[in-house]
């Protein structure tokens, strides 16, 4: 019985030892931590192709997809709300669509609510056009800042400005027709130090390139070109920026004053008008209609939506009205 037992563990000793020194194991470990590895490999490339598809689906879906225009002409209730006009005094205002007045009517509207509101009469008018900067293919209108003579000024100080020019008898001229200052680039250093401050900044064509230390200073007041600060007609920019109206675009609205409420009611009106006209000039007339909406309010008042077709040139109110014709 001994020697049976015996064999078997020479036999088991053996086998333990061929166990520990068979190199098989050690590649076979290799070869799975390398598969391992590319299996990690392949599953994270798949992750990124799926996110990519799923991108690129997304990418057309937002292609495809098109704002659709909601005919509500022959429906019985605006899409959405809940009746075309309220029954009764109090109801809630964002279950019906908002009323749109004639621009006199707005402004009779404006007054009313004053003497309602025991509020200032000379509180400001204010203008808010929402504009479509679309041109064709992917272009669009710059946003931009212009200066325009109101029919009637709401101001009662005249603008500070400072003239740039190195020729003396523009400067005395500068002078004569109300700048406050006038120089060359000697002023540069003295603006820089804030000595000198203004309202706007007029140049002529040859003194813009030694002004570009000023550029980070003034920023939007920097003399340019297109917003008729550098030229050579130094009285006629001087008559346009004394008095003048700056407003400028922000995304694509334009919100600006133009009036005070003490102001007669005509007054207001022509203010609105040149303002809505020299907005409607920056874009050319075939690509359809600038302004979208137009909101007066004052200062204490709430927002009243006006007619824009009143308020266009009359060129582009037949084209505004066609559109319109055509949408519906």
């Amino acid at each position: 019985m001994a020697a049976p037992s015996r064999s078997v563990l020479r036999v088991l000793s053996r086998c333990q030892s061929l166990f520990f020194t068979c190199r098989a194991p050690s590649v076979s470990c290799s070869s799975l931590t390398a598969h391992r590895q590319q299996q990690a490999v392949r599953s994270y490339a798949a992750a990124a192709a799926k996110q990519k598809e799923k991108k690129d689906e997304t990418v057309q879906e937002k292609a495809v997809k098109e704002r659709k225009r909601v005919d509500d002409k022959n429906r019985h209730k605006p899409y959405g709300l809940t009746a075309w006009a309220p029954v009764d005094d109090v109801y809630m205002v964002r279950h019906y669509p908002k009323p749109v007045y004639e621009t006199s009517v707005a402004i009779e509207m404006l007054k009313n609510f004053q003497k309602l509101d025991f509020s200032p009469e000379n509180q400001p008018v204010y203008i808010n056009l929402r504009l479509d900067m679309k041109l064709e293919k992917k272009k669009k209108v710059d946003p931009f800042v212009s200066t325009i003579n109101l029919p009637h000024s709401f101001k009662s100080d005249i603008n500070k400005i400072v003239v740039f020019t190195e020729n003396p008898d523009q400067a005395r001229i500068a002078m004569e027709n109300g700048a406050a200052v006038a120089g060359g680039a000697e002023l540069v250093e003295k603006i820089l130090a804030d000595e000198i401050t203004a309202d706007f900044y007029l140049a002529e064509p040859d003194m813009v390139q030694k002004l570009l230390p000023l550029k980070n200073k003034l920023r939007k007041k920097f003399p340019k070109s297109k917003r008729g600060s550098v030229g050579m007609n130094i009285p006629k920019m001087l008559a346009l920026f004394k008095s003048g109206h700056e407003y400028m675009v922000e995304d694509i609205y334009v919100n600006t004053q133009v009036a005070t409420l003490d102001m007669p009611k005509e007054y207001i009106l022509a203010n609105i008008h040149a303002i809505v006209k020299d907005v409607a000039s920056h874009k050319p007339a075939e690509f359809g209609s600038f302004i979208e909406r137009a909101i007066v309010c004052s200062r204490s008042s709430e927002g009243l939506h006006i007619k824009i077709e009143e308020l266009l040139p009359q060129e582009e109110k037949k084209e505004h009205v066609s559109i319109k014709a055509h949408c519906l």
